[in-house]
């Protein structure tokens, strides 16, 4: 499960413009931004309408349907037991994350969210009042197999707790997308809370879109690791080095929960960025790599090359490096 985002930066003028014709390429783009999902979104596209009405509908509609948050959301009635015909977005994120459990042979799973809550990382990442009764209970009604969906209806064991926060924010970003390209709309970059997803060129500079990835850094500062070009793609990032603890042997264990026991895991890696087709498919993945282990990752995504993967880890000299698989870019 993924609690935090990192930060990307963009190498992307941002400004508005007026045309006559609504929908035609024009020589400058039109931003959106604003807050959204407890994060932020940036909304970067060539047109000079301004669609902010619509996008906030659409972040209102995918609350409603997936936000633990609010507590009349179709997925918190779920949590309590309650009756309830899930709508299509519902629908999409419950069957992409069934595709990516079974895959990464539940290394992501919506279902541990429940864990994860009980271990309530705190300040500087201190844990306190973890009961391991409590945990060994809670893991019991872990596991989305146990889930199905019929007829816009979630079949499942009353005592599960279903979560999409791993994955949510790049389905929101695939939406956001997917409505510009109904609008005729061939060059934007959708950013939520550090996921992203761009489409054709920026262009205000006659250039495929750039960002940059942040560096992994304990003291809360922000600096650029590299930066990408991406077109046509989506890119997930999935970080443990901002919400971490350790034990008295000096291991760290991340915020990310271990599917299998309940207990967070012991990890060098900081930070795994996805590349795929879709914003959520790439979000998901991020999410399952952060526990699955660099040597794991490499075998997974050695038969996937539709996946492009880059891992920032601490190796044995306590040095930051860097693994890049499948051709991520340079």
């Amino acid at each position: 499960m993924k609690h935090i985002s990192f930060i990307l930066l963009f190498f992307v003028l941002l400004s508005s413009c007026k045309s006559d014709n609504k929908n035609a390429l024009t020589l400058e783009n039109t931003t959106l931004s604003g807050p959204v999902f407890g994060t932020s979104f940036s909304i970067i596209y060539n047109s000079d309408v301004n669609y902010m009405t619509q996008v906030d509908s659409l972040f209102e509609v995918i609350n409603r349907s997936m936000s633990t948050y609010i507590t009349n959301s179709d997925i918190s009635k779920l949590n309590r037991g309650e009756d309830v015909t899930v709508d299509e977005h519902f629908v999409r994120v419950f069957e992409s994350s069934k595709v990516i459990y079974r895959a990464t042979e539940g290394a992501f799973d919506p279902t541990i969210g429940a864990v994860v809550n009980a271990w309530d990382f705190g300040p500087e990442g201190k844990v306190t009042n973890v009961d391991s009764t409590a945990i060994d209970s809670l893991m019991k009604s872990v596991g989305f197999n146990r889930m199905g969906l019929k007829d816009q209806k979630i079949i499942k064991n009353n005592a599960s707790f279903l979560d999409f926060n791993a994955i949510a924010k790049g389905y929101s970003v695939d939406v956001v997308a997917e409505f510009l390209e109904n609008k005729n709309i061939d060059n934007y970059l959708v950013e939520i809370g550090g996921e992203i997803r761009a489409k054709g060129i920026n262009v205000e500079k006659n250039q495929e879109w750039k960002v940059g990835l942040d560096e992994p850094r304990f003291d809360g500062e922000q600096s650029v690791l590299k930066a990408i070009t991406l077109k046509d793609q989506a890119m997930a990032t999935s970080g443990t080095y901002r919400k971490f603890k350790m034990d008295s042997a000096g291991n760290r264990y991340a915020h990310i929960i271990d599917t299998k026991t309940g207990y967070p895991s012991k990890t060098n890696i900081l930070s795994v960025s996805v590349i795929a087709k879709d914003c959520m498919t790439a979000d998901g993945y991020a999410t399952a790599f952060q526990a699955m282990g660099i040597e794991k990752i490499k075998r997974f995504v050695a038969s996937r090359p539709e996946l492009k993967v880059f891992i920032v880890y601490e190796n044995e000299q306590n040095e930051f490096d860097t693994e890049a698989l499948n051709s991520f870019p340079e």
